[in-house]
Parts: C-alpha cells; structure tokens; sequence
C-alpha cells in the first residue's frame, strides 16, 4: 500500500480505502456479518484503513456493522468516515443528533471525516440556511468530528460553488475512465486539488460494471501486452491521478481486497504509460457505444415504495444493450425477481427519480423493461 496526504495537514491515508455500501449479503439480503467483519478487518490489515459507511447503507445496517467490525484494537488502525443524511435534516438539532447516533452505532468517540452525503446545490443551499456550517465547525472544536467534507451529485457549476463556500478538508466524487465530465467530473477533481482539499473517489468501477466488459472491450486489454483485469485497469486508471488522495473500492469478497491491494500498491501518481493510457481511451470509446442506463446500482433509489427492484430492472437492459443476449437477460430478470421486484409495479411516483444520483429516468426506463420482459 502507498499512502497520500490530506493537503490541509500533511496526514497520510492510503491510497485505496474499502467502502461498506456493499458488504457481503446473506441469501435473505441482509448483511452477512461474520463475512464483512472478516473482510473489514482484513482490508485495515492490508493497509486498506480508510473505512467509508453512512447511515443509509444497507438499509441502516452498515454503520452498526462497521462498528462491530472496529472492536478489538481496529478502531485505532482506522481513518474512519461516515455522514450526515441530508435528506433527513432539517434543523440544526437533527444535525446533532445524527451525528451522535452514528457516533453509537460506531462505537466511537469520534469521527476521522464527516461527510454532508449526497449534495446537490439545492441540498446545500437549504443546509447552509440551516447554519450547517456553525455545526461542524462545533463539532471539529468539540473532537467529535476531525475532518469536515462532502459527497456530490450534481454538475460542475454546483460543484465549485458548495467547494468555495466553506472551509472543507476534502470531497468525495464518483470518479472512473468514463466520468470525465459527469458530474464533478476531471474539471472538479482538479478544482477541489487546487484548493487543498483531499479527493476520494467514489465507484472507480461503476458499480462493478467495468469489472466485466464485454468480449471486444476485453480485447483491447488483452492486446496490450499487459497483465492486468479489467477491475485492475480501472483502479490503476483513477490511481494514476495526483490530485485523488484515496479510492473507495465497494469489496465484498476476499478476492476483491486482495486483488485491490495488489493493484494500489502498483498504481502511483503517473505510474501509467502513454500507451496503457491509449489503452483506456480506447475501451472508454467502446462503452460510450454501448452503455444504456449510467445505473452503479448505489441504491439510493431502494426501497421502492411500489416495491419495484429498480437496479436489477436496469441492470437487465445494460446487460442486453453491452451483451446483445435478450434471452439471457429474460432468465435473470425472472431468475433474481422471484415473484416479487418487476417493472410492471411502477407506480410512477417518482420518488426514485428525485433521490437519483445519476439523474436516470427511471419511470422511461421500466416502462421498456416492463415491455421487454412482459411484467
């Protein structure tokens, strides 16, 4: 493991962090917790100590999880982050007491970065009216917090403001080889760099999406010459930016840490070369061509109210717009959904459209599931 520094202190943390949005489930699809306390544990011992949860992962389980995870000795090892829920605040005594909640259900006194979760500009202008900013910089005084930050989802204009507005220590994005200009995108990675604030990267592989290209994506990594997996190639990719201090890798399988690792220790700051960055440009080329719904499956959008699945519903058009196998995807879509989860339940409410971070039509898009599968 390499290891970056926080700009504002000089702290070093690693360069590759685990988030807990996606710990190993059990069948029933709760969180298996014998398999994430492991794997946490085994991620801090590898040198993957930056531990990134939220009150909303796995329904309110991840935090209590992480938590449980960190006895023993390994919340000291442990650069530790979690964040306010801001669709759930509306008052600064919402605020603390939030904080103090995920204080308890993490068994910890304090947090080593607190993050305003999912800003958008209105979001961030209906905290700021709030006194959000009076908040945390009592909590950073009180010790209860050490580092102030935020979580986005929104475009570039939105970005720089929320980022000049405040004295923040560091931002998360949604950052890989096919987010250059989504979101905060390349020109807000470098915005928040010049600025000294500290960048973690968020869904490096869209979800896990990169993870598994189809046949003539994976071709052009083959025919570099160069030993690496797609995942690999993804996480090398973002690592070999000076201005990312850390990478959040959603691993729920020991393979995946140890694959990580191995790539993060590898990936410096311009470790890349011309050609292996031709490379990328080249496969970014092919998914562009083939990408039908920009969906990471973060499932912000679950519980559906209509007790839609929604990312599984958009996972199957992806899988027949990448792949071209309608039949395989038919199987899947009855195969995963059971009797329960399908697209023709929509009620278009349009609460998933409105909490949407990648800002999909999601009512559009299972009308066209609903038609395709026939329920």
């Amino acid at each position: 493991m390499h290891y970056r520094s926080i700009p504002r202190t000089g702290e070093s943390v690693p360069a590759l962090g685990m988030g807990a949005m996606r710990l190993p489930q059990t069948p029933e699809g709760s969180v298996d917790e014998r398999a994430a306390v492991a794997l946490i544990r085994a991620a801090i011992d590898g040198g993957a100590s930056y531990i990134d949860t939220a009150v909303s992962y796995h329904h309110g389980e991840s935090e209590a999880v992480v938590g449980r995870a960190l006895q023993d000795g390994y919340r000291e090892q442990a650069f530790l982050a979690t964040k306010l829920p801001v669709r759930r605040v509306h008052s600064r005594e919402d605020m603390e007491r939030s904080l103090d909640e995920s204080l308890r259900r993490l068994g910890t006194d304090h947090l080593d970065a607190y993050l305003l979760h999912s800003l958008t500009r209105s979001g961030w202008n209906r905290l700021w009216d709030e006194e959000v900013d009076l908040f945390l910089d009592e909590a950073k005084a009180d010790g209860r917090i050490r580092y102030a930050g935020f979580s986005f989802h929104d475009a570039f204009p939105a970005f720089r403001e929320i980022v000049d507005a405040y004295a923040w220590d560091l931002c998360q994005i949604q950052y890989s080889y096919l987010d250059g200009t989504y979101q905060a995108g390349t020109a807000g990675l470098r915005y928040a760099a010049e600025r000294d604030l500290a960048v973690v990267v968020m869904e490096p592989l869209r979800g896990g999406m990169l993870t598994s290209p189809p046949d003539e994506i994976r071709a052009i990594f083959d025919e570099s010459g160069v030993c690496r997996t797609p995942a690999a190639w993804g996480l090398a990719w973002v690592l070999d930016h000076p201005e990312v201090t850390t990478v959040l890798s959603g691993m729920n399988r020991p393979e995946h840490l140890a694959e990580n690792l191995e790539t993060a220790a590898l990936a410096t700051p311009g470790s890349l070369s011309a050609e292996e960055r031709a490379v990328v440009a080249r496969v970014k080329g092919q998914w562009r061509e083939r990408i039908r719904v920009p969906c990471t499956a973060c499932c912000y959008c679950m519980p559906c109210p209509a007790g839609v699945n929604i990312p599984e519903c958009l996972a199957r058009l992806n899988e027949i717009a990448l792949f071209g196998d309608e039949e395989h995807a038919r199987f899947f879509y009855r195969h995963q959904l059971g009797e329960t989860g399908y697209a023709s339940l929509c009620a278009e409410c349009g609460a998933c459209e409105q909490i949407c971070p990648q800002e999909i039509p999601v009512i559009d898009h299972l009308r066209e599931v609903a038609a395709l599968f026939g329920r």
